[in-house]
């Protein structure tokens, strides 16, 4: 399974912008993150690392090279890679810490 494989070419350099676009972004955010934050900063380098990981891959090779197979019994996960980890642990990390943060400040904002 590879998500628009038979599109024709134009799904390479649509990604590869839309990496970089993302990546610039969360760029400019992890630039934002308080210094010697790492529990803030490393979600947010995880999924630049995973994106641009992506990108030398479609650069280099015309698509992502999924490699990672699991399965149990006949139940098979979708292939990936090691930079899809790095963007998905990245996600739920900004995740996580976007909801944390919002509570701890809404708790000090109620003292």
């Amino acid at each position: 399974f590879s998500f628009l494989s038979d599109a024709g070419g134009w799904q390479i350099w649509f990604f590869t912008a839309l990496a970089v676009a993302i990546s610039g972004l969360l760029g400019f955010w992890l630039w934002r993150t308080p210094r010697g934050d790492w529990r803030q900063a490393a979600p947010y380098a995880l999924v630049i690392g995973g994106a641009i990981g992506n990108v030398i891959d479609r650069l280099i090779h015309g698509h992502v090279i999924d490699f990672i197979q699991w399965h149990w019994q006949e139940h098979y996960w979708p292939s990936f890679n090691i930079a899809d980890s790095a963007i998905v642990g990245g996600a739920i990390g900004i995740a996580l810490f976007g909801l944390l943060n919002r509570s701890e400040d809404q708790g000090a904002r109620g003292k």
